[in-house]
C-alpha cells in the first residue's frame, strides 16, 4: 500500500474573513485518516473537534453541521445507533423522491390503501396516521404530504407498497440505498419507523440523509417546511416540527417520539448562504427536544464565520509524480477554497496537503487527488478540503518509469 504524504505549509498562515456577498464555500469533510485516492466524493465528517467556547447539550445524542461546508460544527455521541422512530420516515421519503425524479412515479399517481397498510398505520393503528379509506387511491402528492406534514404511518406503508409491491421489498431498497448513500449506522425494518427489532440509525445518519434529501431533492424539499395539510375536506393537520413555526429560519424536516425512544428531531434552517442541519436524539420531553435543536441552531449560526484561503485557481501546493513527463503536479482547489472556523478566530491557521502517492501518471486536470487539512490555531476545528490537479501530466517512456521507481525505492520520493 503506498504511504500516505503530508507536506505541511506554512505553518502558521494568515487568512481574512469574509465579507462579500453571497458567500461561497467549497465541500469540506472532517475525516479522521487520509482520503484515498480516486474515491470520489470526499467522505462526510466521521470525527469533529469538541465544541468551540465549551458549547454542551443536554440531549444524550446529537450533531450540528453546516451543510454547504460538509463540516460538523458539534456533536455528542453521533455514532451510537439508537431507536430513531418516525425520523427514519427520511429515508422512506428518498426513496419516494428518488423514484419521482427518476419519473418511475408521478405525484398524481393513485396508490392504492391496502388492509395492512390500513390496520398497520391506519386508524385502527392508533398510531400517527392520516386517516386514508381503505380500498381507495390516494394521490403520491398527499401520501407525501401525510408523511411530512402528519407523519402518517398509514402513509408510508402505501407508499412502499406503492413503489415495491410489498413493504418487505421496500424495506430491502431502505437498507440498499442507505449503504449507497453512506450510511454505516442505519437499518431498517419497516418504512416508518414504528417499534420493530433491528430498526436503528445513528445522530451522523441522520444528518448524512438530511443532507442527501436537501442537496438531490430541491424540487422537493419544500414538502418538509408546509405548515398545514388538509386532507379529504376533514381533516387539517399542522406539521409536528416545532421549529418550522419558529421564525428563525427553519424550513424542514423531521421529528420523532417513542417511549421506547424519547424525543428527537432532524431540522434544518438556513440565514443567507449558510444552511444548517441539527440532530437531536433521546430528550425526555417535547418541549427539550425543541429547545435544544433552537438552541443549537443559534450556536451555530452565531459561532462560526467563513474565512478565505486561497483565491480560485491559486496553486495550493505540488504533489509527487510517478510515471509522469513531470516529478510533480499542481493542486487548486475547485474554485475559492474557504473555511469556517470559529467566529473569535483571528485567521491563524496551521496547514498540511495529505495524499496517497506518489500519484501515478497519467493524471487529468480536474482529478481529486488530494487534501488539505486545515486547523484553527485557537481551537481544535478542523476542515478537510479536496484538492485537484491543476493541469494534465501525460505518462513518460518505459526508461523513465523505471528511473521514477528505482528513486521511490532509495529515497522514498523525499526530494
Amino acid at each position: 500500500m503506498p504511504p500516505a504524504y503530508r507536506r505541511r505549509l506554512n505553518p502558521a498562515l494568515s487568512i481574512r474573513p469574509l465579507v462579500y456577498a453571497p458567500r461561497r464555500l467549497i465541500n469540506i469533510a472532517v475525516v479522521g485518516a487520509a482520503l484515498a485516492l480516486g474515491g470520489g466524493a470526499a467522505a462526510f465528517a466521521q470525527t469533529a473537534q469538541k465544541a468551540a467556547g465549551g458549547y454542551e447539550t443536554k440531549a444524550p445524542r446529537a450533531i450540528l453541521m453546516d451543510s454547504g461546508a460538509d463540516l460538523v460544527l458539534y456533536e455528542k455521541d453521533a455514532d451510537t445507533q439508537f431507536i430513531p422512530a418516525s425520523m427514519s420516515k427520511l429515508m422512506t421519503l428518498a426513496l419516494v423522491f428518488r423514484e419521482l425524479k427518476a419519473g418511475r412515479i408521478k405525484l398524481e399517481d393513485g396508490f392504492n390503501v391496502s388492509e395492512y397498510a390500513w390496520r398497520t398505520g391506519g386508524a385502527p393503528s392508533k398510531t400517527s396516521a392520516m386517516f386514508a379509506p381503505l380500498n381507495t387511491a390516494v394521490p403520491v402528492d398527499e401520501l407525501i404530504q401525510g408523511v411530512t406534514v402528519q407523519s402518517g404511518n398509514d402513509a408510508c406503508i402505501i407508499l412502499a407498497e406503492g413503489i415495491a409491491g410489498s413493504e418487505e421489498a421496500f424495506v430491502k431498497m431502505m437498507n440498499d440505498h442507505a449503504k449507497e448513500i453512506g450510511l454505516t449506522q442505519s437499518h431498517f425494518a419497516n418504512s416508518n419507523g414504528l417499534p420493530a427489532e433491528g430498526h436503528v440509525m445513528s445522530a451522523r445518519d441522520l444528518a448524512i440523509l438530511a443532507k442527501h434529501l436537501i442537496d438531490t431533492y430541491p424540487e422537493y424539499y419544500h414538502y418538509f417546511g408546509q405548515k398545514e395539510f388538509k386532507y379529504r375536506e376533514k381533516f387539517t393537520f399542522r406539521n409536528r416540527n416545532p421549529l418550522v413555526w419558529a421564525d428563525i429560519g427553519v424550513d424542514g424536516l423531521k421529528t420523532g417520539h417513542l417511549k421506547e425512544s424519547g424525543y428527537g428531531l432532524v431540522a434544518s434552517g438556513k440565514r443567507g448562504d449558510q444552511r444548517l442541519i441539527v440532530v437531536v436524539a433521546g430528550l425526555e420531553t417535547a418541549n427539550d427536544r425543541e429547545s435544544e435543536a433552537r438552541k443549537m441552531l443559534e450556536w451555530g449560526f452565531k459561532s462560526f464565520k467563513p474565512f478565505r484561503l486561497f483565491n480560485e485557481g491559486v496553486k495550493v501546493s505540488d504533489a509527487l509524480v510517478w510515471g509522469g513527463t513531470q516529478h510533480y503536479v499542481p493542486l487548486v482547489g475547485n474554485g475559492n477554497i474557504d473555511l469556517l472556523l470559529p467566529a473569535s478566530a483571528t485567521g491563524a491557521v496551521s496547514a498540511s496537503i495529505i495524499y496517497d502517492g506518489p500519484i501515478k501518471a497519467p493524471i487529468r486536470k480536474g482529478d481529486q487527488i488530494a487534501t488539505l487539512r486545515v486547523n484553527a490555531a485557537e481551537s481544535s476545528a478542523t476542515n478537510e478540503i479536496p484538492l485537484y490537479a491543476g493541469e494534465d501530466i501525460g505518462q513518460s517512456n518505459f526508461a523513465m518509469r523505471g528511473i521514477d521507481s528505482l528513486l521511490v525505492l532509495a529515497f522514498g520520493w523525499l526530494l
